[in-house]
């Protein structure tokens, strides 16, 4: 006898109707979206998603930023399947293990820098640096010197939206929500060369941006400042690449000061930019590492912190109980899902593929968007990419009414069958890891054809 479906079939607008009267979705003005109603997503494959009224969308952002393995991966349902057969739920509190978080703590430990033989698991990437803000701090008052509270962030970074991961992010419009940021958290100039380095050649602007750190540090005092977090490329922030010039350097002033270096690989972690992870890419040392997203392709939800063995055996050795965690840390079947996705990452090769096939391809064709006259900067590593729409492209001149371009050329894109998000007015992509070169061509051939409708919604000559 077969069960009924839990989802009944209904029509759009029917759905619409739903939505709006029940769910509160995240990072929405509600009164907008009731009035024009929400797009309702059905199915997917591959790197296409399909819409309740049949459309084919090429999803351009991998959900948000996290499939990267792609859509209907059946080992990933077989494997959550199988674990909630065998045990569906335990937590890790009373002295309490299972192995499935045994094993992938063991998986992850191998596959991230050798500095790096523990994790501790969280529900997602936010929980994940709510849990950093709390070791670090620990860290220090094992170590004798409680002072040491201050983590130094970045100006329009994103950390999550819990009230510690809002704080470490950068962002005005969420600071400007709640009470943000929380006390001893700050934030210096994001490594933003297309805005803030008109001047000065990229490496130089690098070297500029870098020793803001060693700017903030000194005026708060070093005794104060515990650790600096930043994203080896920020994600939400607009895809933006740091110059080669950047990292070395922020990497030796924390050495320099004896600070904690976080690196948050929630967007880049997974082979993102064609290495495992985006510290290794532009070459530095983190002692904590954020991960979440594609640990799981976002099949599951599950975050991680991996803490180097210059703060774990502190904690560990010295540190007493640590009174911190959560009902979900280390979740059975998100730890079987993650188990079964990066045996699919490694098997199948898919991070050397985006370094060595997909991802220098994809590059070359994304590039040839910046002859497009609205495009001021084209910008990418392996399966990120981002485009600056600018006013006037020889001066480089932004758009007075910043955000208007961007939502119009998102806007164009959902209608002719592309995921690119808008950020401000600058357009990025993180398409799935299993992009075929075919697919690439379909992305960039209609991210051209959105930028000719959206420069002809805003009186610029095209063609």
């Amino acid at each position: 006898m077969s069960a009924e479906p839990l989802i009944v079939e209904r029509a759009t607008r029917e759905w619409q109707d739903l939505d709006t009267r029940h769910y509160l979705h995240p990072f929405t003005d509600y009164k907008s979206l009731a009035a024009e109603g929400a797009r309702v997503i059905t199915r997917a494959e591959g790197v296409y998603l399909f819409d309740s009224e049949g459309q084919r969308i090429l999803d351009g952002m991998a959900g948000l930023w996290c499939v990267n393995v792609g859509y209907g991966r059946r080992e990933l349902a077989e494997a959550a399947f199988a674990q909630m057969q065998e045990l569906p739920y335990y937590n890790s509190f009373f002295k309490s293990a299972h192995p499935p978080a045994i094993e992938l703590a063991r998986m992850l430990a191998e596959l991230t820098p050798p500095q790096f033989q523990r994790v501790f698991f969280s529900g997602g990437g936010s929980e994940a640096n709510d849990t950093i803000v709390r070791m670090v701090r620990r860290y220090w008052d094992v170590l004798g010197q409680p002072e040491r509270r201050v983590i130094i962030s970045r100006e329009n970074a994103y950390h999550g939206s819990t009230m510690a991961g809002a704080s470490l992010g950068g962002m005005a419009a969420m600071h400007a929500q709640g009470g943000l940021p929380i006390p001893d958290i700050v934030h210096i100039e994001q490594p933003y060369w297309f805005a803030n380095g008109v001047d000065v050649s990229p490496e130089e602007y690098g070297i500029r941006a870098a020793r803001r750190l060693v700017e903030k540090i000194e005026a708060i005092g070093p005794e104060r400042v515990a650790a600096f977090i930043g994203e080896p490329i920020q994600g939400a922030g607009g895809v933006i690449i740091p110059p080669d010039t950047y990292w070395p350097e922020i990497q030796r002033i924390c050495r320099e000061y004896d600070i904690l270096l976080i690196a948050d690989e929630v967007v880049c972690g997974f082979g993102r930019t064609g290495r495992w992870f985006g510290s290794q890419h532009f070459g530095f040392e983190p002692d904590f590492m954020t991960l979440a997203k594609a640990i799981t392709s976002g099949y599951q939800p599950l975050g991680a912190v991996m803490v180097a063995d210059r703060v774990a055996d502190v904690l560990v050795e010295k540190g007493g109980e640590f009174h911190h965690g959560y009902t979900y840390s280390g979740h059975p079947v998100a730890c079987a899902v993650a188990i079964a996705n990066l045996t699919i990452l490694a098997g199948e090769q898919l991070v050397d593929r985006v370094r060595e096939d997909i991802g220098p391809y994809l590059q070359k064709r994304w590039r040839e968007l910046g002859e497009h006259p609205l495009v001021g900067e084209v910008r990418g590593v392996g399966l990120i990419g981002a485009l600056e729409l600018v006013a006037h492209k020889p001066s480089r001149t932004f758009f007075r009414n910043r955000g208007e371009a961007g939502l119009r050329c998102r806007d164009h894109c959902f209608a002719n069958g592309l995921v690119m998000r808008a950020v401000r007015d600058t357009m990025i992509i993180a398409p799935p890891l299993v992009l075929t070169r075919e697919q690439a061509d379909e992305l960039v051939g209609k991210a051209w054809k959105c930028l000719d409708l959206t420069a002809r919604d805003l009186g610029i000559r095209v063609g």
